[in-house]
C-alpha cells in the first residue's frame, strides 16, 4: 500500500464510525502518525472511548497476538486509583522465591486513560514517565510498551464537579488537545440508524497493516518544512512567552510538536511539503492547552489564533516578495 494511501485508508475506516467528524479524524490521524499523545476533552457519550478502540481495530499487528490487532487498554480514572494500577507492580512468588513484576495496562500500544482528570495529581503522574520516555520504572527494573505507543485520554470540562486539573507538565506531554463536539443532524441520523459503535465496530476489519503504518509514520518526518514555515513556527512559540495575555508560554517541546504536527498533517492531506494552512490548522489543537492565560474569563484559543495569524500574514507576504 502507498503510504499517503496508509492515511486516507485509516480516516475512511475511522469514518465509518465516527460519524460527520472529518476534520478532527484528520488531526488525529496527524497525532498518531506523528507518534504524539492526544487529549480529548469532550461531555460524556460523545464517542471518545469508541475512537480509541476503532483505532485499535484499523491497524493490524504483527506481534502473533490471536486477534491481529493492536493491544488496546482502557483505565477507567478515579478518586480512589492508585499509581501501580497503571504502571504495574513486582510481586513476591513464594514459589521461586523471586519478584515477578505484573505489567499494568499503560504497556499497551494504545492506551485509553478515561476521565484522567478524575484522579489524584500523583495518580496522573504515572503517565508522565511512559508518555515522555516510552518507559516504565518499577523498582529497578524498566519495562517498555510494544511499538506503536500512543496516548488517548479523555477529561470532562474543567468546571465539571470531582475534577482535578492536569498539571502543566501533564499537559504539555500531549501532542493536541482536541474536541469531537456533538454530532450534527445529519451524522445523528446516521448514528441512531447503523448504531455505529455496537454494531460496526465489530464488523470492522484493519484498514492498514502494522509495516503500513510504521512506513507512513517514517515518511511524516521526512515531509519537506521550508525555513520560513520554521522561523513561523519559532515566531509563534516566542509570541507566547513575551504576550502580556500569558502568565505561562509555551515550551521548546511544544515547538517540536508543532513542527512534528505539522509535517504529519501534510502527509495525511497528501502533501510533501508544509503549508501555511496546516500551522493555521494546527496551532490551536497543538498550543491552546500548554499556556495560561492571565485572565481565567478568557480563552487561551482565541490569542493562539491571533498570533498565529498575524505570523501568517507576514509569511504570505513575504512569499508574494520573492516569488
Amino acid at each position: 500500500m502507498e503510504q499517503k494511501n496508509a492515511a486516507a485508508a485509516l480516516i475512511d475506516g475511522l469514518g465509518q464510525i465516527i460519524k460527520g467528524k472529518r476534520e478532527f479524524l484528520e488531526l488525529l490521524v496527524a497525532a498518531i502518525f506523528a507518534g504524539g499523545h492526544v487529549l480529548i476533552e469532550d461531555n460524556p457519550g460523545l464517542g471518545k472511548t469508541t475512537v480509541a478502540k476503532t483505532i485499535a481495530k484499523l491497524i493490524g499487528s504483527n506481534t502473533g497476538d490471536e486477534s491481529g490487532e493492536l493491544k488496546f487498554k482502557r483505565i477507567q480514572f478515579t478518586p480512589d486509583l492508585l499509581p501501580y494500577d497503571i504502571t504495574g507492580v513486582d510481586v513476591f512468588d513464594p514459589k521461586t522465591q523471586e519478584f515477578r513484576f505484573i505489567p499494568g495496562p499503560v504497556l499497551a500500544n494504545i492506551v485509553l486513560a478515561d476521565e484522567v482528570n478524575r484522579t489524584t495529581p500523583k495518580v496522573q503522574s504515572a503517565l508522565l514517565e511512559v508518555m515522555a520516555e516510552k518507559q516504565v520504572t518499577i523498582g529497578q527494573s524498566t519495562h517498555t510498551p510494544p511499538a506503536p505507543f500512543f496516548v488517548i485520554a479523555t477529561e470532562n470540562p474543567i468546571e465539571s464537579e470531582g475534577t482535578f486539573p492536569l498539571p502543566a507538565a501533564q499537559l504539555d506531554r500531549f501532542m493536541m488537545k482536541l474536541s469531537l463536539g456533538y454530532p450534527d443532524r445529519e451524522a445523528e441520523l446516521a448514528i441512531l440508524e447503523e448504531s455505529p459503535a455496537e454494531q460496526g465496530l465489530v464488523k470492522l476489519n484493519p484498514a492498514i497493516s502494522l509495516a503500513d503504518f510504521t512506513a507512513a509514520a517514517k515518511e511524516t518526518g521526512e515531509v519537506f518544512c521550508h525555513k520560513a514555515i520554521k522561523e513561523a513556527i519559532a515566531d509563534i512559540i516566542r509570541d507566547t512567552r513575551i504576550h502580556r495575555a500569558f502568565s505561562l508560554g509555551a515550551s521548546p517541546r511544544a515547538g517540536l510538536h508543532f513542527l512534528a504536527a505539522a509535517k504529519s498533517l501534510a502527509f495525511v492531506k497528501g502533501r510533501s511539503f508544509v503549508s501555511d494552512e496546516d500551522l493555521a490548522a494546527l496551532a490551536g489543537p497543538v498550543l491552546a492547552h500548554r499556556v495560561r492565560v492571565r485572565d481565567p474569563k478568557t480563552s487561551a484559543g482565541n490569542f493562539i489564533r491571533e498570533i498565529c495569524l498575524a505570523r501568517l500574514a507576514g509569511l504570505a507576504a513575504l512569499a508574494e516578495l520573492t516569488s
